[in-house]
């Protein structure tokens, strides 16, 4: 299966954290957390948002960006609604690294500024300062296992009480 890694730098709330390790888990994607973080691992509300999902997700910290650097090689993305090109006209290659900020900062700029071609932005009314942190997250994890055919993935699903094969079936 081809690998994909969304990294969050410095992330500071624990349920959005939470909610992209259930989006992790559920994708089969890496979670990278790069500290400082705005919470510990244990906290409550980062497992509550993850509700039982941790069993199913790689995750790895690392004390910051220069030590992720150090322990990683792959294409690397950084998500920012600074970022001149839009996120679904780039081609994700296997061990891609998605890249989110911290909530009340995003990215540094410097990161940014040295990696003009791989920076994207979801695109939003101008008025709107960003997107919720995990909604991004999803959107962008979506976007790429879209372009990799959802590699591995269960793309149709069953109903309880009914049979889809039975729909043709009722008058």
């Amino acid at each position: 299966m081809a690998v994909l890694n969304i990294v969050l730098v410095e992330p500071e709330i624990p349920q959005n954290t939470g909610n992209i390790a259930r989006t992790c888990a559920v994708t089969g994607a890496r979670l990278h957390l790069i500290e400082p973080l705005g919470f510990k691992i244990d906290d409550k509300k980062l497992k509550h948002a993850g509700l039982d999902y941790w069993q199913y997700l790689d995750v790895f910290v690392y004390k910051d960006l220069h030590d992720f650097f150090e322990k990683n090689k792959g294409a690397f993305f950084f998500f920012s609604t600074k970022a001149k090109n839009v996120y679904s006209d780039i081609k994700y290659p296997d061990n891609a690294y998605l890249f989110f900020g911290k909530e009340s900062k995003g990215l540094p700029e410097d990161l940014l500024f040295e990696n003009p071609d791989t920076t994207v932005r979801i695109p939003m009314m101008d008025e709107a300062r960003s997107l919720n942190l995990s909604n991004s997250a999803a959107i962008a994890v979506y976007e790429v296992l879209r372009q990799w055919n959802f590699p591995e993935l269960l793309c149709s699903g069953e109903l309880r009480k009914y049979k889809w094969s039975d729909i043709n079936n009722i008058s």
